[in-house]
Parts: C-alpha cells; sequence; structure tokens
C-alpha cells in the first residue's frame, strides 16, 4: 500500500474492543489484574496504555520499524536516546543542529561523562576521521536545523555499522511521509512529534522508532524507568493529526517550493536555504533519498534589523518558536529555536542574526508571498481581519 493509504489503514485503527472507528481515551491510570499468574497486556500507565500503544504502533508501522514510543515531547524523546550511553562515550553529532538538541549534548550530558564531537555530517571524510576508541554513536539531522544540510543516511549508516556504531536520525523535518532513514540502515529514528506529526499546535508530543529488537527493548526499559510517557489525551490528538499527515505535507511542500524560489528573487534576501532549489548543495542526494524537500526553508536577511523589522510587519505567518502546523511560523533562529548556543557557535554554523526560518502551513501561497515580500520591502498590507493583530505587531 501507498504511504496515504497506510496512514489509514496499519492495523491500529479501530479499536478491537468496540470496533470504534477512532481508538477511545483510555483514561486510566492503572488495569485490573484478574489473572496473577498471567497478567495482561497492561498493569500501569506509565508501563503502557491502550490509546498510546496504538499511536506507538502507527509509527513504527509507517517509519519501518519494529517497535515505537511516544514521548512527553520532542526533547524527552532525544534525552531518553541518548541515555543509552554511558560515562566515558563519545558521540559524533551533526554541527548544524537543534538549539536544544546542542543545550542536552553540551549542557547536562557532560556531566554523566557523555561528550559530543560536533561534525559536518555531510563530509562522510570528516565522519569517519573523528571516529575514535571511545565513539558510540553517531547522531544527525537531515536536512538539518536550520540550514537544512543534507546528510547521506546510506553512507553514515554504513560506516557506523563498520565500526560498531549506533545511527540516531532526527526525522522531524520530513516524518516517515517523505523520508524513512530506517530503510537506509539507521537503528533509530526520533521526532519531535509537536510539529508535522501531529500538525495543528495544540499537543506537544515525541517519537523514537526503533529498527531492532534488542535496542527496541532497551528504549522500553528507558521509557518505562524514566516515566517520560505521553499521555492519553495528547496521544490521542496526535493520532488524530497523524491521519492528515500526507494530504498536509503534500500542499505545504509544494506551497514551500514556490515560495522558496520567489524569496531567491527579492534583492534584500542574501541567500535561500531549501533542498528543493536546484542549486542547493544537497539537493541531488536529497532526492535520492527522500521522497521530497518538505516544507521548511530559511532565508538570510542579512542583519540583526532587517530580522526584526519583518517580524515586526508580517501577519500571516506566526511569530513563534516551533514549526510543521497547519498555519505558518516564522521563527527567528538566533534568539528563539538556538538561544542556547554561543553566538560564536551559531555564525561558525551559518546561523546568523539576519536568518529566519519559515515552516509553510496551508495559507494560499501567493497570499504568504504578498505578506512576506511587503514586510521585506517594507510596506505593511493590512488584510481584511488582520486590523487588530497588526497593530499589536
Amino acid at each position: 500500500m501507498k504511504f496515504a493509504t497506510r496512514l489509514l489503514h496499519n492495523g491500529n485503527e479501530i479499536d478491537p474492543e468496540t470496533g470504534a472507528a477512532s481508538i477511545p481515551l483510555y483514561q486510566t491510570s492503572t488495569f485490573h489484574q484478574s489473572d496473577l499468574d498471567h497478567p495482561g497486556s497492561y498493569d500501569y500507565g506509565r508501563s503502557g496504555n491502550p490509546t498510546r500503544h496504538a499511536l506507538e504502533q502507527t509509527l513504527a508501522e509507517l517509519e519501518g520499524g519494529c517497535r515505537g514510543f511516544a514521548f512527553a515531547s520532542g526533547m524527552a524523546a532525544i534525552s531518553t536516546v541518548l541515555l543509552l550511553f554511558s560515562e566515558g562515550d563519545r558521540l559524533i553529532v551533526s554541527e548544524d543542529l537543534y538549539g536544544g538538541t546542542y543545550r542536552l549534548l553540551t549542557k547536562v550530558l557532560p556531566r554523566l561523562g557523555i561528550r559530543a564531537d560536533f561534525v559536518d555530517t555531510t563530509d562522510l571524510d570528516r565522519v569517519e576521521a573523528s571516529i575514535g576508541p571511545d565513539t558510540r554513536g553517531i547522531y544527525i539531522e537531515t536536512p538539518s536545523n536550520p540550514t537544512l544540510k543534507v546528510t547521506d543516511l546510506r553512507g553514515v549508516s554504513r560506516l557506523a555499522k563498520d565500526h560498531g556504531l549506533l545511527t540516531l536520525v532526527d526525522n522531524t523535518f520530513l516524518t516517515p511521509c517523505l523520508q524513512r532513514p530506517l530503510e537506509w540502515g539507521a537503528d533509530l529514528v526520533i521526532h519531535s512529534a509537536t510539529k508535522f506529526i501531529s500538525g495543528h499546535s495544540d499537543v506537544v508530543s515525541g517519537a523514537v522508532v526503533v529498527r531492532e529488537k534488542e535496542l527496541a527493548e532497551e528504549i522500553a526499559f528507558l521509557q518505562n524507568t524514566l516515566g517520560s510517557i505521553l499521555g492519553v489525551q495528547d496521544s490521542w490528538l496526535t493520532l488524530r493529526g497523524l491521519k492528515t499527515l500526507n494530504a498536509r505535507m503534500a500542499a505545504a511542500e509544494a506551497a514551500a517550493d514556490r515560495i522558496a524560489r520567489e524569496l531567491g528573487r527579492i534583492p534584500e534576501v542574501r541567500q535561500v536555504y531549501y533542498t528543493g532549489l536546484e542549486d542547493h548543495p544537497g539537493h541531488r542526494l536529497q532526492a535520492a533519498q527522500a521522497d521530497g524537500h518538505g516544507a521548511v526553508l530559511s532565508f538570510d536577511l542579512g542583519s540583526e534589523e532587517m530580522s526584526r523589522k519583518v517580524l515586526s510587519r508580517v501577519q500571516l505567518p506566526l511569530v513563534a518558536v516551533s514549526l510543521g502546523a497547519v498555519e505558518s511560523i516564522l521563527s527567528w533562529p538566533a534568539r528563539m529555536s538556538h538561544a542556547a548556543m554561543p553566538r560564536e557557535e551559531r555564525l561558525n554554523r551559518g546561523v546568523t542574526d539576519g536568518l529566519l526560518r519559515l515552516s509553510v502551513g496551508l495559507e494560499d501561497p501567493g497570499d504568504l508571498l504578498e505578506d512576506l515580500e511587503g514586510a521585506i520591502r517594507g510596506r505593511r498590507i493590512v488584510s481584511a481581519g488582520m486590523e487588530g493583530r497588526a497593530s499589536v505587531l
């Protein structure tokens, strides 16, 4: 079956007890054990819940893994995964990645003796040269956040396997709709399911999908031990949002491609980062290892002053953190997602004060373009119904 069909017909869409077309919310913390010698599948809400289980199994099916896990947030998922490692272990990590992950790797895990070596993972020779006797895993984002660098999934996974390392991939930007890292040899996939998977800015959630049973058992142990689970209400909301993922991604990706090309024609825009553009360094690799380019792009306006002006003028996108929602979201990485990263580190990674990241939603792309171009060129266009919001901005 094609992905769009599997979203709706994956073995987890109908409640096995009642036949309900929507998995019920099993709002319970504990479960009666009718046979002490042969307990049922569920005993305590932290260890398992039927609503959460349906979401976890759906995600595993869509990513092509053996088992999925739902967490309280994307950072809860990332933190749990990185606790697979122990004192003295080192990780090779994509140098261009989400600021919250950078904060965890530089401020928290070193207390436990776990160290990160930040490397340009688009260069496999550099990755291999960075592997040492204490290296235990390779953690990548591809495309990366926010400059959309593309890492060779098959190449990194093969390199990791040759050296007995784990390959961990943050797949938030593309979701299994467009990219399935496990098919290229990765061991584990992570999502901030708050983003495209849920898709409606109404839930915070995270997800992990694992390829092999042995590693899945380790993640299950950590999830249960740490208690970093997704609650039942949020599990249900994430399941509901997931059903429209294919339709949302298709519309948003088409709009993102158009907007990226048009932004590149505006003189005030210094550079556009979007893997769908033919001149993007990772364009061909992205086309080879994924089914699309996604709905996130970044563009550099050259200065903090221009960033502030544009953010104060736009009307349609939310000016906010996060991405992947039905409404477009315009964010300022230097002050939002990457604020935890020292300025020098940000600049070395191309996260300048003039860089804005746009997550394209489901608005008409022509309206978005008119709004963005007007904001960039200093023409504030107040549309019907937006007068109050424009005055606030």
